[in-house]
This record gives C-alpha cells, structure tokens and sequence, in this order.
C-alpha cells in the first residue's frame, strides 16, 4: 500500500471519527457482534492460515488464538455497557452544590500493530478493546505471517467500511509510513527494538503508546517443588508455537539439590508430549522463517546439549531441545530466545535468584514451581516483572479478568477485558456545577475573614 493510501485511510477515519458516528455503545456492540459471527465462519480458513504460516495443529489455533479472541468478545459484549458509563464520584464540601464523574471517551484513530508469532490473536484482540472503547482502527499484521495477515484483511473488509476499520498489509514501508502519521493512540506488539522505534516516531505527535514486547522469563524451579507436575507444565509452556511465544518460560532457573531430578522429568515430558522424533510430530510446529531458524540454531552449544538438539533446516523444525551446565555468561542467555530451547542453570539459594534476575531487564513473566509459600511470596514481591504463575506457565494471560503487559524493558501498558477498554479510553474529571449557590469567597478581592472558612472546606 502507497504513502498516499495510508494518508487517505487516516484521513477518512479521522473525519469519521469526529461525526460522532462511533460513540453510541449500540454502534460498538453491533460491531463487535459482527466481527465475532464472522470469526466463527470462517475459523476453518484462520485454521489453515496460522498452519501454512507456523504449522500450528486446529486444535491449538483454538486453543491459544481463535479460541481467546471469541472468549474476549463474549466478556466486552457482556459489559460495555457498564464500562461505558460515566461514573460518579464524591465531591468535596467545597464544591457544594455539583456532581462530580468520570466519562469513559474514546482517544480516536488508533494504530494496531501485531507480531506474526501469535498473528490472529495479537491482531484481533486489542481490535476488539479499541472498538469496544469506542475507537476507530488502522490494523497492521506481520509480514511474516502472510496467510494469517490475508484472511485477517479478509475478516476487517467483510465487516467494516475502512474509515471504520482498515486492515494495511505490507513489511518495513509500510510499517514506515503509518508510524509517521499522527494517530491518538499507538499500540504495538513485537520486540524491544522496534517498540523504541514506534515510541521514537510516536513522539513527534506526543501520542500515547502501550508497547507489549517481551524478554528473557525466568522459570524458577524451588527445591520443595513437585518435579514431575513442574516438568509437565514446563515443557507444555516452553515448547509451545514452538518456543515462539513472548511469556515463554526463556531458561530454567533450578535449585542446585533438584536439578539432575527435573532434567530427568522434563526428559519424559518432551517423549510424553511430542514423542520420540518431535520432528515427526504432527501437532509440532515450525519456526517463522529462515532468518530466525538460523539465529536460534546458533544458539545451540552442542557441548550443552542433554535432550533433542536435532534440526531440519528445509521444515524450518528444531527439536524441543534442554541445555544443562548453562551460565549468565553464555550466548544463549544475551538475548531472548524465542524458540524450543531449554536453557538449565542453578543457583543455591533465593537471595541469589532475586539478585540475578533484578540485575538483568525486566521480564515479561516469571514462574516459580514450589510447594512452599513463602518461597513463591518471597520471590513474586521482590522480583520485577510483568505477570506470571506459581506452579504453572502462560496461562495468567488466558483470562479477561486480569491486565497483561510488561513495565520497562517489557513493554508499559496492558490490555485484556476492563484493563484493555481502559487502555483505549481517556477518562475526562468533569464537574457538573449547579448555577447556585454562588459562593463569593473564592473571588478577589480576598478578605480575611473567608481564610477560616476556607481552611474548613480544604482540610
């Protein structure tokens, strides 16, 4: 798509914008009704794009895309209409006789753009806040996840008129031309490097971003934890989409008591779920790319290597791989790993795991598997990071009942049920004040007398 298209979209959802047309909540929930009754018919074409683009199986793309995104529809249909009500607040003594409240406004014309490691999911669902919230919406998918990006395009042209809702597919151009247009809001989802990028270009405009990116997530696994349910869901959250996944557990942090006990469970878990030749499994998938299947097998020390390790470089597959005797100071722990690699380092005691991982950036998660409160309190409220689980991986995402995001090098901001109508609303403080009485002790000139009964209005 040309500069000139971009501009003209804009353009149209900015005059569209300002007729008011996209305020009424019954305009928002016809929407929303449609967008969802189209994403139910054609779940079997989104099926086939995310497997063309990553190899995911069916039952995955529900479980991890399709799935959530009808799950945040339903919860934003059940209450917009209560999240769009103005809300009263208490007035102050001082400020007799008025009502004082909130009013939920929409920011505008919003920019959304996704990443191609969950493409439908990170796509449609911050879509649905911003319109639920009001807003109208430029979308912009990865290049990377081509098929997914087209029946997205599909999806927005079937239900919306462009000054509405327009989809803009391309790579770096085009991604180049949106960030230089003035939006109301930015929200972006992808890596840190690029997120100072749309936070640079957002600047210009002074427009608010929310920036969901990600980072190294520690998995912490406490001597008291149960090792073989730990495995179990380990293994589930690292190997998932293939490791592509931005709340992935990135290493494993392991007591040093425990260690050769899990490594040993995770062994059985990685059989159990992907059998044998992982390579061969159907319900395994792929890397994105050849750009990121050649970074992530570079990370490989074969030396470290105690499970998988084999690759396919014309499947673009890598085996759901664990390293042991890893160090902070290895390749594999400079950078986020993104992919099926299971890096196993120790430590001796939490004193140490908390100095360690509040010396690196924040992360998006973090996990602790452990049977002992206090260790898993201790951990959660002295260590910095976005969200996560005790006793369990990925899954703090998977409800509308919380926020998701990250704070620093993770990202600022969240989004997910009220958290993501918030996200794309600015709430106006208004005063309603009555045109009596007329308190004249607030006008010049001052008088000495009125400083009493100031003092009792403001303490």
């Amino acid at each position: 798509m040309t500069e000139t298209e971009i501009k003209k979209i804009v353009g149209e959802q900015r005059s569209y914008f300002h007729t008011g047309a996209t305020l009424p909540v019954s305009v928002r929930v016809h929407a929303l009704n449609k967008l969802r009754s189209c994403i139910i018919e054609k779940e079997e074409k989104i099926n086939k794009a995310i497997h063309q683009d990553l190899g995911k199986s069916a039952f995955e793309t529900y479980m991890c895309e399709t799935g959530l995104v009808l799950s945040e529809l339903s919860y934003m249909l059940k209450h917009i209409y209560s999240y769009a009500k103005e809300k009263n607040v208490r007035t102050p003594l001082a400020q007799f006789h008025s009502r004082s409240y909130k009013k939920p406004s929409p920011y505008g014309v919003t920019l959304i753009m996704s990443p191609w490691n969950y493409p439908f999911l990170l796509t449609i669902d911050p879509l649905v806040d911003a319109i639920a919230a009001g807003n109208t919406a430029v979308v912009k998918p990865s290049a990377y996840s081509p098929c997914t990006s087209e029946i997205i395009q599909e999806i927005i042209c079937e239900c919306f008129d462009r000054k509405y809702v327009a989809a803009v597919t391309g790579g770096r151009a085009e991604n180049t031309c949106l960030l230089n247009e003035h939006f109301d809001y930015i929200f972006f989802t992808g890596s840190q490097a690029v997120g100072k990028e749309v936070m640079r270009c957002a600047s210009k405009h002074l427009t608010p971003v929310t920036l969901e990116l990600g980072g190294k997530s520690p998995c912490i696994i406490e001597r008291n934890a149960n090792l073989k349910l730990a495995a179990r869901r380990v293994v589930f959250g690292k190997y998932l989409n293939c490791g592509q996944t931005c709340v992935a557990p990135d290493y494993i942090y392991c007591d040093r008591s425990v260690k050769e006990q899990f490594i040993k469970e995770v062994k059985k878990q990685i059989q159990k779920q992907y059998g044998k030749q992982p390579l061969s499994c159907k319900n395994y998938g792929k890397i994105i790319n050849e750009k990121h299947f050649d970074r992530i097998r570079g990370l490989i020390d074969p030396e470290k290597v105690v499970c998988g390790g084999h690759t396919n470089r014309a499947k673009l597959q890598i085996d759901p791989t664990v390293l042991d005797n890893v160090t902070f100071a290895d390749a594999i722990m400079q950078e986020e790993i993104f992919g099926p690699l299971m890096p196993v380092l120790t430590y001796d005691s939490l004193d140490e795991v908390i100095r360690n991982i509040n010396s690196m950036p924040h992360p998006l998660a973090l996990y602790i598997f452990t049977n002992d409160h206090a260790a898993a309190e201790k951990i959660t409220s002295r260590c910095g990071f976005g969200g996560g689980c005790i006793n369990d991986t990925i899954i703090h995402l998977a409800t509308s009942e919380m926020g998701f995001g990250g704070f620093g090098a993770s990202g600022m901001g969240s989004y997910h049920g009220k958290a993501g109508f918030d996200t794309f609303t600015h709430y106006k403080s208004m005063v309603d004040k009555k045109t009596w009485p007329d308190l004249p002790m607030r006008y010049q000139p001052y008088k000495k007398q009125n400083e009493k009964l100031l003092r009792m209005f403001l303490k």
